[in-house]
């Protein structure tokens, strides 16, 4: 099935975006964009993710299931590729905004054409101001942040080098007086430079789709909290191995993973509120 492509002008916009002051006169779209109640987080991150970024994003998008928010991405390799897969899997609307035109045969990157195609079988939108048989170059992606800043009514940061595109998206969304959300990270990774530096900037720093929930201004639903989901195999383990506070080595002796794998599921679990470290040992909450 081929999307019919349609023109807006800025009464058919998103309507935060009319607000910035470098607007697109005009934008393509393909699919739907049925905004109305619906908050838009842009979530954007590192192409070269880890797998602790790759597990947040698709933990906290995961908790935001059945709320009414749409997310917001790029369509690029990496997280921005993570985001809309996890927006799909949840259920929520999504809408991509590439940096090249929308005809198919420019449509960047290719290897996400059929991602692309998956938005828009669920629902989705395919959004850019570029003219359709237009093909990607350098200066685009840069010009289509401010698309993605813009329409949004907050951005959520994963990971981002020290020479990040993605710091751009977040100095975008500072400059429009938008919400900049990001996740802490290790101390000893590079993809954890933008992070860091953007909550030393007054960034607020999300351990739980709670935060993102109350930046939206979005009350949890009654007698549930997003991180209050169903817990997997592995995180019971966890849970009942801290029947009683244990040091971090004497909690990783006992499980039966690699290092990697435990420190991942570990700091998943912080984020989710299950457990915290304090005073060099890790307990429940």
């Amino acid at each position: 099935m081929d999307y019919p492509l349609r023109q807006l002008n800025r009464e058919q916009f998103p309507p935060l975006l009319g607000e910035i002051p470098d607007a697109p006169e005009k934008l393509f779209l393909k699919g739907k964009l049925s905004l109305e109640g619906q908050k838009l987080l842009c979530v954007v991150g590192s192409r070269k993710y880890t797998p602790y970024g790759k597990g947040v994003c698709e933990k906290l998008i995961a908790d935001l299931a059945g709320y009414p928010i749409t997310i917001v991405s790029g369509l690029a390799i990496g997280m921005d590729t993570i985001a809309h897969r996890a927006a799909l899997g949840a259920h929520l609307p999504t809408i991509a905004v590439p940096g090249s035109g929308l005809d198919w045969g420019v449509l960047y990157p290719k290897s996400n054409r059929g991602l692309a195609r998956e938005i828009l079988q669920n629902g989705g939108a395919l959004l850019s101001e570029f003219p359709p048989g237009f093909t990607a170059t350098p200066y685009s992606f840069p010009q289509r942040n401010r698309i993605m800043a813009g329409m949004s009514d907050a951005t959520l940061i994963i990971e981002a080098g020290q020479k990040s595109g993605t710091l751009i998206t977040a100095r975008l969304a500072t400059e429009y007086n938008r919400d900049v959300l990001t996740v802490p990270g290790s101390i000893f990774s590079q993809s954890t430079y933008g992070p860091h530096m953007l909550i030393r900037n007054g960034a607020t720093p999300v351990t739980s789709a709670d935060d993102i929930l109350e930046a939206l201004h979005i009350t949890p639903r009654e007698g549930h909290t997003a991180r209050h989901k169903t817990l997997s195999t592995d995180e019971k383990q966890v849970l009942e191995l801290l029947a009683t506070p244990l040091p971090r080595h004497e909690l990783v002796g006992r499980l039966d993973y690699d290092i990697s794998s435990i420190n991942i599921i570990l700091s998943a679990m912080e984020l989710k509120g299950l457990i915290k470290e304090e005073l060099g040992e890790i307990r429940r909450v």
